[in-house]
């Protein structure tokens, strides 16, 4: 059997759970917006910042690390050794997870003060560090079923986990928080959490009917650090950079503005949802690169490699294309029907010819990784977050939020194109730049066609003229459809 075919209908799989998962995610922030406002939604996103700081160093590398290790045991068909991996992996993310809990509960008053700029979100720390070991512990258990490619295993429960999490969030909500934001933090945090507890409970249940055969002791602890440990402190070092760049941007923008809560809540907690919303279904895609990259560079299959590479990033650019054309023609509608905001539907449509270059980026990152390439993926990542954070410091006071997109568009951009060409360079791969810009040319012209249309249609008119320029123009061929005609119909 080919293996492109499991992996078609794992990726399948997967993105339907996570367009499911995205819709609720979606709805819940709507709804969160229209309870709290634009400002509680700045002060929630600023106390996740803080906490997602404390999670990635929980973690501390563990989750990619143990997904990894996984499919290279699955790799070289050593059952055997997975017990003695998993175990490693999960004594590890105890030890480190304890002590970052440990450590965000004593400074909660001081980050909530000092850090946030508003004490009332202390209890809402100091829960999201009594729940972080949980956290992390599951977030090990995902990544083994992933690296062991049981997707439709994690589907069901992330479906589970979801429902659970928005029953007790919004439970919470409606009989605790009322419309303040402190306490809508804390009931955010407290659904979540338990929605983790859930998920750990459900994997390691799972995990123990699988009875995996133990072996013999393998040495696991020095492949564990090596791969978990220059990820931790980069992805440490990352997070921080871009919890200090949230933590800056309202203060910045103060200067500029009179409402920089309010218009740092518009831009992280409503136009970026509605922006990365189509990019689930490449998320998918993502998550399933990693290990199957990685069994593939075990087995020395460079053809297949080269294959996922090039397909990948095709798909990507095309599908990043699609939407891009569609949130800048339907930014005003949507943003209306969602937000009621007239100010997020300016700010969509200026942000979403970048999705494009945002989806390929994702994809790139992702078989980066799988390929074993995390160290330099890295290294760009916080070199152009600490260029992101030195360019907002002196553009958000002189140009407001029009510097916070200028900001934003150039890391981004030299991010991607360190990555890309590292990623070709190490594959020894080329891309053919007729079709990148092709396909740009083509979306242009169908944007200004289709906005003479009014309301939503203009969607459907930019897809028709935007597939069939493709087609005409030879970036789309019969040999696409036929590709996708024998995934569908494979045994």
């Amino acid at each position: 059997m080919k293996r492109s075919v499991p992996l078609f209908y794992s990726a399948l799989l997967l993105t339907a759970v996570n367009l499911v998962l995205r819709m609720a995610g979606t709805g819940f922030q709507v709804y969160l917006s229209r309870r709290i406002g634009a400002e509680g939604i700045g002060l929630l996103q600023l106390t996740l910042s803080v906490g997602s700081l404390a999670m990635i160093s929980g973690i501390g590398g563990i989750r990619t690390a143990t997904m990894y290790l996984t499919a290279e045991e699955l790799g070289r068909k050593n059952r055997p050794g997975l017990c003695w991996m998993l175990s490693g992996c999960l004594r590890y993310s105890i030890l480190c997870s304890l002590s970052i809990a440990a450590a965000l509960y004593f400074l909660a008053p001081f980050l909530a003060s000092k850090w946030i700029g508003n004490p009332s979100v202390t209890g809402a720390l100091r829960l999201f560090s009594f729940f972080l070991p949980i956290s992390c512990l599951c977030s090990v258990m995902t990544g083994y079923f992933t690296g062991e490619n049981r997707i439709g295993t994690l589907a069901a429960v992330e479906v589970a986990e979801q429902v659970f999490t928005m029953v007790v969030t919004l439970a919470c909500l409606f009989f605790f928080a009322g419309t303040d934001p402190g306490r809508a933090c804390k009931c955010v945090i407290f659904g979540s959490s338990t929605g983790s507890c859930l998920t750990l409970g459900l994997l390691r249940l799972l995990y123990r009917a699988e009875k995996n055969p133990r072996g013999p002791s393998i040495p696991v602890r020095r492949r564990i650090l090596q791969a978990a440990v220059p990820l931790a402190l980069a992805d440490t070092l990352k997070s921080g950079i871009s919890t200090l760049e949230n933590l800056m941007v309202p203060k910045r923008l103060s200067l500029a503005i009179h409402d920089p809560l309010a218009a740092f809540g518009r831009i992280s907690g409503m136009v970026f949802p509605v922006m990365m919303f189509p990019a689930c279904i490449l998320f998918g895609l993502s998550e399933l690169l990693i290990p199957e990259l990685a069994r593939c560079s075990c087995s020395g299959g460079e053809a297949r490699i080269h294959y996922l590479l090039h397909k990948s990033l095709r798909v990507a650019m095309l599908y990043g294309a699609v939407f891009a054309g569609i949130l800048y023609l339907c930014a005003d509608s949507l943003c209306q029907v969602l937000y009621k905001s007239k100010e997020a539907g300016e700010l969509l449509r200026q942000y979403a010819p970048l999705v494009p270059m945002l989806y390929c980026d994702a994809i790139t990152d992702a078989i980066t990784k799988g390929l074993g390439q995390q160290k330099q993926a890295v290294r760009f990542n916080i070199f152009t977050n600490t260029l992101d954070v030195v360019l907002l410091f002196f553009l958000l006071p002189k140009l407001g939020m029009k510097g916070y997109f200028l900001s934003f568009f150039l890391t981004h951009a030299i991010n991607f194109f360190l990555s890309i060409r590292h990623l070709l360079g190490f594959t020894k791969q080329k891309i053919a730049l007729y079709l990148p810009l092709t396909t740009a040319a083509c979306a242009i012209g169908s944007i200004w066609i289709s906005r003479h249309i009014q309301g939503f249609l203009s969607s459907f008119a930019y897809v028709l003229l935007f597939g069939s320029s493709l087609y005409l123009t030879g970036v789309i061929r019969g040999e696409d459809f036929r590709w996708v005609r024998r995934l569908v119909r494979a045994k």
